[in-house]
């Protein structure tokens, strides 16, 4: 498989968005996808897929810290992956985004953003870059 990947950090009130290619192994920070309205979210994102053309999405799984159980989120990612596969009818894999947001705010931190505010509107889109990218090291070779 060659071409674009889309990841997503669902929220509920924002969707982090990245794109990694698998020729390189890399992805980037794209986009934040706000709301809670699901249509216009979903309009948002189908004007990010017609854009980038992904050959199949990724989406950040919660999960506890230790491990064991459920992550409260969880149910509701999996109905956002289910409804991302119906409406768009790309593969749709899942990823490990334990502690995802905090390492992004840290990444944040890092390159200078140091308002609350500004690291905010940047911050899903980030954890989305993270969550990919480890999608990419893990799967790069099992999908190419």
């Amino acid at each position: 498989m060659h071409g674009c990947l889309l990841g997503f950090d669902f929220g509920l009130a924002r969707i982090g968005v990245a794109t990694g290619e698998l020729e390189t192994g890399l992805a980037s920070a794209l986009a934040t996808v706000g709301g809670e309205v699901n249509a216009a979210r979903f309009a948002a994102i189908s004007r990010l897929i017609e854009e980038w053309r992904p050959v199949a999405l990724v989406v950040g799984l919660p999960r506890p810290l230790d491990g064991e159980g459920t992550h409260a989120l969880e149910p509701r990612c999996r109905r956002f992956a289910n409804q991302l596969h119906g409406r768009f009818g790309l593969p749709v894999f899942f990823a490990d985004e334990r502690l995802s947001s905090v390492e992004a705010g840290r990444t944040l931190r890092g390159v200078g953003v140091r308002r609350w505010q500004a690291r905010k509107e940047k911050l899903d889109a980030v954890a989305a870059r993270l969550i990919l990218q480890h999608f990419l090291d893990m799967h790069r070779h099992a999908i190419a």
